[in-house]
């Protein structure tokens, strides 16, 4: 399997790059990893790279995007931070990918038994980790502590990947056109650290055509 290239990328639509994605995590999730030649890889990126998504997880060291999703060097845009928040730099790496790069698709992968998201619940303070909690309160706010209380760590999770989504449309115009336009999608999915699975949960109608998605949460 080799890397993407201008051409190959080119081919794809917003909605293959997240079939893409899918089926490298169907192989993850049954140990069946693509062949590849990674230094092959590392030669045909030496002077230029053409990844296909830019995806926003949490630093978790069990989410890394390329093991999950099964893709191989030169393939994503991958950018790490605790809760996979949303703030100016994740925007401007973000807008770097979409509007400088071509990638066709930005994902908002957040997965189960997060410790940000932990933390966040149980009102933790810490130093300047305290302000990146702060920034997952919203999710909080929009799950029911009384509905099924063994699973509301995980709901904050999957609320937070939506309040992400949220920020995204918001705050970045440069997005949101290109997400008008069709060039790229948007979508949000969790990681089951349990499993190795990762289910769609939002796909934000900006991924225009018809892809086979979960059950969508309705949060």
């Amino acid at each position: 399997m080799r890397a993407l290239t201008k051409e190959s990328r080119a081919g794809l639509t917003p909605a293959d790059m997240l079939r893409v994605l899918l089926e490298g995590n169907a192989r993850f999730a049954n140990n069946l990893k693509a062949n590849r030649d990674l230094q092959l890889q590392v030669k045909a990126t030496a002077e230029g790279q053409f990844p296909g998504a830019v995806v926003l997880s949490c630093m978790d060291s069990r989410t890394s995007a390329e093991l999950i999703f099964d893709q191989g060097l030169g393939d994503l845009f991958s950018i790490r931070i605790a809760g996979n928040i949303v703030s100016p730099d994740v925007l401007g790496s973000m807008e770097y990918a979409v509007a400088a790069a071509g990638v066709k698709l930005v994902l908002v992968l957040g997965h189960t038994a997060c410790g940000a998201i932990a933390g966040a619940c149980d009102n933790v303070r810490m130093g300047n980790l305290t302000g990146t909690l702060e920034r997952i309160v919203p999710a909080i706010r929009r799950v029911s502590a009384d509905e099924e209380p063994g699973t509301f760590k995980d709901r904050v999770a999957a609320a937070n990947v939506c309040v992400s989504i949220d920020d995204i449309l918001a705050q970045s115009p440069i997005i949101r056109e290109r997400l008008a336009s069709g060039e790229v999608g948007l979508a949000g999915a969790m990681y089951n650290v349990s499993t190795g699975k990762v289910e769609v949960i939002n796909a934000c109608a900006y991924v225009r055509e018809a892809v086979p998605l979960a059950e969508a949460l309705h949060i």
